[in-house]
């Protein structure tokens, strides 16, 4: 499979994760079923900006709940701003309740 049919796989599952919610990009990479592809998730949030659709890219963190992709986005503090505004404290670049928000796709959509 191309990265761009990957990256489209991995837009679909991130399109379904909803607001005030978060996920991996392990998880993520799981629910497609190539576990060690967290880092290809992680490239598709990067290229996301340039889909037709809005993806919420800023609602795939890493597995500690760290902001780790925040440098992709305009602004410095946008990542943050936009998961606050959705009901997520943030604090030292990690989401405090990261567990309560985790949004797991194989529990929430299934298996493939």
């Amino acid at each position: 499979m191309s990265d761009t049919g990957f990256f489209e796989r991995v837009y679909q599952v991130v399109l379904q994760i909803p607001p005030g919610r978060v996920s991996t990009y392990g998880a993520i990479a799981a629910y497609l079923g190539s576990p060690g592809a967290a880092r290809m998730v992680g490239w598709a949030m990067n290229q996301s900006h340039t889909h037709p659709e809005f993806i919420p890219a800023h609602r795939v963190v890493n597995r500690k709940g760290l902001l780790t992709g925040k440098h992709h986005f305009q602004g410095k503090n946008i990542m943050q701003e936009l998961l606050e505004n959705e009901g997520a404290l943030v604090v030292e670049n990690r989401i405090v309740n990261f567990e309560d928000l985790f949004w797991d796709p194989v529990r929430e959509l299934g298996l493939l």
